[in-house]
């Protein structure tokens, strides 16, 4: 374990009670956690007024209300030499975080989990792509990069790892699926980045027999009133999330952008397939048991006969893909940090 500070810097939000931390992004959790297995992990998030599910088993973290006291906490940590610090996403509040770490002359690694480009494009519009893009340079230009898609920066000063949130617990005691009838499995927010208001309109129109159980924030989706749509809501538990893997066929990620889903990963896991559509088609790699669709009734219908049909030997081959573990994540990513 290295004596060095890391400071972990991320635009999430964290509720505090007393001297515990609840965030509810799993993702957003392992990191700072893990990685203080392999550093003196401090943690500077911003402040949630909503309690979230998951604990964080972190106690050196500084929850900011707003920017002045964000900014401050990043400053306090100036005093602790040789101190280093990892980034989290390009946003407004770590961009300005990055400015103060630049002006000091800190050592600084950026890591990037998805594609702010088109996030920004989806949630608020071409014209702020741009912004975003201004302070994507800058930030990537003067940090070292970290990326889980190749995706995501071409530059020189950048370093690839796996990311998962898997352990062994994900590989261990399959069930036999059911294919009785066709369920369907949603896994994540209801963010219009993430496709699931236009996938609906195309499950509204299907002409099978099916099922589509929603896992996840289901704010502005509430008022569903399809008998075959099962809102399921948030779940924390790694063995209930498992347990819904199971009990569902088909995994369903109509997102419109994505660089590394773990909700594939996951799928995968649990041998159960996953229908994406072309614009996420970059995601596949060499893994088995992804599919393809267009974003249309007829074209989503024809996989998801195919998938059904052939089941068994989709199974098979899934097997035959190389799970990474989330430790195995910690270990690259701390081992760039050390380098």
């Amino acid at each position: 374990m290295s004596d060095n500070l890391l400071v972990v810097i991320n635009n999430d939000k964290v509720f505090q009670d007393n001297n515990e931390f609840f965030s509810n992004n799993y993702n957003l959790k392992i990191l700072p956690e893990g990685l203080n297995n392999y550093h003196k992990v401090k943690y500077i998030a911003r402040q949630s007024n909503k309690k979230g599910s998951h604990k964080i088993d972190l106690l050196n973290i500084k929850v900011a209300s707003n920017i002045i006291n964000f900014i401050y906490s990043i400053f306090s940590t100036f005093k602790i030499k040789n101190s280093k610090y990892l980034i989290i996403s390009v946003t407004p509040y770590t961009f300005i975080s990055f400015l103060l770490l630049f002006l000091f002359r800190k050592k600084v690694f950026l890591y990037l989990i998805s594609s702010g480009h088109e996030e920004w494009k989806y949630i608020l519009g071409w014209w702020s792509v741009w912004i975003y893009h201004i302070m994507y340079s800058i930030m990537t230009s003067n940090s070292s990069v970290i990326i889980n898609h190749d995706r995501l920066y071409k530059g020189k000063n950048c370093d690839l790892i796996t990311s998962s949130t898997l352990d062994q617990e994900w590989l261990k005691n399959y069930k036999k699926v059911k294919l009785d009838k066709i369920r369907f499995l949603y896994v994540g927010r209801a963010n219009p980045e993430k496709g699931i208001y236009e996938f609906l309109k195309i499950f509204e129109k299907i002409k099978f027999e099916a099922e589509l159980s929603i896992v996840g924030n289901l704010n502005k989706i509430n008022d569903l009133k399809n008998k075959n749509i099962k809102l399921i809501g948030y779940i924390s538990d790694k063995q209930s999330l498992i347990d819904v893997y199971d009990n569902h066929n088909i995994l369903i990620l109509p997102s419109f952008t994505e660089a590394q889903p773990h909700v594939v990963e996951e799928s995968l896991a649990r041998r159960r397939p996953v229908i994406i559509f072309e614009e996420i088609a970059h995601i596949i790699k060499k893994r088995k048991g992804i599919f393809v669709a267009k974003r249309t009734l007829d074209s989503f219908s024809e996989i998801t006969e195919y998938v059904i049909q052939n089941y068994t030997k989709i199974q098979e081959n899934i097997e035959k893909n190389k799970f990474p573990l989330k430790q195995d994540m910690l270990k690259q990513i701390s081992k760039v940090i050390d380098s």
